[in-house]
């Protein structure tokens, strides 16, 4: 099986290459009864796209979402959903030296010795130009999700230099390109991607998502735990090397009494009100009612134009340089990316708690059972 496909009763399928006619998805379990239309997708993709800056490759690709099925009447029907998105600048000729050497880093090698045949163009199926499919399938969970749950991305690290937390604003993320909260460190970041661009090489960065919102009681014990889902759907995004929920890596630093989420008392069929979020609003596996909070940790691109020693079809020593159109640092347009995965899991995690408890949320329907049962 190629396992093409993500979730379970709220499941998409992408398809499509690089450099081929089109990409798309197909979404499987979408409730009916939703509105949705090509608008409402649109602009999640816009963030995305490609061409927009002199930090994110220069493929001028409009990526206009057109839905072929599933809807009716602007909403939509329970049956599948189906979404193409035209490949209008391919240039396959940028790619001669990919088809006769391997390119370290990239997925060139790999897909050869698994399958004996690979598409060169880009990196066909493994290029991160699939995940504009992901991201239109993210702008439909989002529905399902409603405007109560808000789920928001941004650059955290970039080149090894963090933001500064305490310079923190929202209303920065889409002031600049690079989706950073932290104005100071946008002109560094600038500064540095540019100095790269010009060297021919590329940079790594941390992403963080947020999603407010998730009521408690989201997610399985053991083989279905919420933050396992959303770190198989964060390592399955291009160039992911790591993912974190919560405090991550730095709560094997911490004391019990540091690491823990005290709890006090809330407000009447609100929930605990917790005094810090070290577990990044999951406990057991099951969302908490806070923020649920990941980070992933993207390695440099690794198309670049600084000869690298590899090995050619005939695995022959050689060097490559990769030309053509490439992103300096893939994790500026990770942001979206990874605010769709999100998307996706949580609105599978939805509709699996409510077939399982015959609830929408956690604690209010709780409280009123307990009140009714007494």
């Amino acid at each position: 099986m190629s396992f093409n496909s993500f979730g379970h009763l709220f499941r998409v399928t992408t398809w499509g290459e690089s450099h081929g006619p089109a990409i798309g998805a197909v979404i499987d379990g979408c409730p009916p009864g939703l509105p949705l239309s090509e608008a409402d997708i649109q602009p999640f993709l816009d963030r995305r796209r490609p061409g927009q800056s002199r930090f994110t490759t220069q493929r001028r690709e409009p990526d206009a979402v057109r839905i072929l099925s599933g809807t009716y009447g602007g909403l939509t029907t329970g049956t599948p959903i189906s979404l193409v998105i035209d490949n209008v600048d391919a240039r396959p000729q940028d790619y001669g030296k990919v088809a006769r050497a391997f390119r370290p880093g990239h997925a060139d090698w790999t897909y050869q010795a698994k399958y004996g045949i690979r598409d060169p163009r880009g990196g066909g199926r493994a290029s991160a130009r699939e995940t504009a499919a992901r991201v239109a399938a993210g702008a439909v969970a989002r529905r399902v999700l409603g405007d109560g749950v808000r789920i928001r991305g941004y650059l955290v690290e970039l080149g090894g230099d963090p933001i500064d937390r305490d310079r923190f604003d929202w209303d920065q993320i889409d002031r600049n390109s690079l989706f950073c909260p932290d104005p100071d460190a946008a002109g560094r970041w600038e500064r540095r991607l540019d100095q790269a661009r010009r060297a021919g090489s590329s940079l790594g960065a941390v992403v963080e998502v947020v999603a407010d919102g998730v009521p408690a009681g989201w997610g399985s014990p053991l083989y279905m735990k919420l933050d396992a889902q959303l770190a198989a759907a964060m390592m399955g995004i291009n160039a992911v090397k790591g993912v974190e929920i919560g405090a991550g890596f730095g709560a094997a630093r911490l004391s019990g009494e540091e690491n823990a989420d005290p709890m006090r008392p809330g407000a009447a069929a609100e929930g605990p009100r917790f005094l810090s979020n070290h577990a990044g609003g999951v406990a057991g596996g099951i969302s908490t009612g806070q923020p649920v909070v990941v980070r992933l940790a993207l390695k440099p691109t690794s198309s670049i134009r600084i000869p690298i020693e590899t090995i050619d079809a005939a695995g022959q020593a050689t060097t490559i340089a990769t030309h053509g159109r490439h992103d300096p640092c893939v994790g500026i347009r990770a942001v979206p990316v990874a605010e769709a995965m999100m998307a996706l899991v949580l609105a599978d995690a939805k509709l699996m708690h409510r077939a399982q408890t015959g609830r929408e949320a956690g604690f209010a329907d709780l409280t009123q059972a307990a009140r009714r049962s007494t």
